[in-house]
């Protein structure tokens, strides 16, 4: 079953086997928006900030906890994990519940549990790049590919890549890590070889991809590219 799902900001598209994992993953969604909500109403600096977030104490929720622990460990706002820190939440919600292959796509940053193989297809807008997907083998724990861009969709990015990923099986920390690894790419192949000092440093982050124009760059351990029939109505959008 695959189903879109929005509320306010957040639009996902969410993938399993029975309806009944479908509902637990929007009642996960909006658990963590009101939480989420809450605490930003009290605190609006926790959205505004681009800076790495002090201000967090050890009482708060748990999705403010992720969201700082990843975006100070890359040095950026608690925003940047916003994105992926909800679809972990929903995805293990999904699996607490007993379910084995789950996806949520939250406009590019995806948790997922798959006991199967799955193909996730890569979206890098204008770019030559066109048509393939990462084909990911079966695994029995949830995982995370998350994807920034300055040349696709309405998030903030100050760098020129069309998509720069990244791998971890922390999804909070591959959201962060792939809008610093965004924010870094300048214009040609070597910026983006420089780009990746960004992310190789950091305990967490499995691999990172790069596309620019008609450029490709590849870090640490990624996913086998094959070539893939991209369905691009399918992408998470509003």
């Amino acid at each position: 079953m695959k189903v879109h799902f929005q509320l306010k900001e957040t639009i996902v598209t969410i993938v399993a086997d029975e309806k009944k994992y479908i509902e637990i993953a929007k009642e996960s969604i909006i658990s963590q928006r009101e939480i989420l909500e809450r605490y930003i109403r009290f605190n609006p600096y926790f959205k505004s900030t681009l800076e790495p977030f002090q201000e967090c104490d050890e009482n708060v929720d748990e999705i403010i906890k992720r969201m700082v622990s990843a975006s100070n460990t890359i040095g950026i706002g608690p925003m940047s994990a916003v994105a992926g820190t909800i679809a972990s939440f929903a995805v293990e919600a999904m699996v607490n519940a007993g379910a084995t292959y789950a996806i949520v796509d939250n406009g590019g940053d995806i948790a997922f549990i798959n006991d199967r193989p799955i193909l996730i297809g890569i979206y890098a807008g204008e770019s030559e790049f066109k048509d393939f997907a990462f084909s990911i083998p079966s695994r029995n724990t949830i995982s995370g590919v998350c994807t920034s861009s300055g040349t696709v969709g309405p998030s903030i990015s100050f760098g020129m890549s069309d998509a720069s990923i990244v791998f971890s099986d922390n999804v909070s920390l591959a959201d962060s890590a792939a809008t610093e690894l965004g924010n870094s790419v300048e214009v040609g192949k070597k910026s983006i070889e420089d780009a990746f000092s960004k992310v190789n440093s950091i305990q967490g982050i499995n691999g990172a991809v790069i596309i620019q124009d008609n450029y490709i760059g590849a870090w640490g351990t990624v996913p086998e590219i094959v070539r893939a029939k991209v369905n691009y109505e399918c992408i998470t959008k509003g």
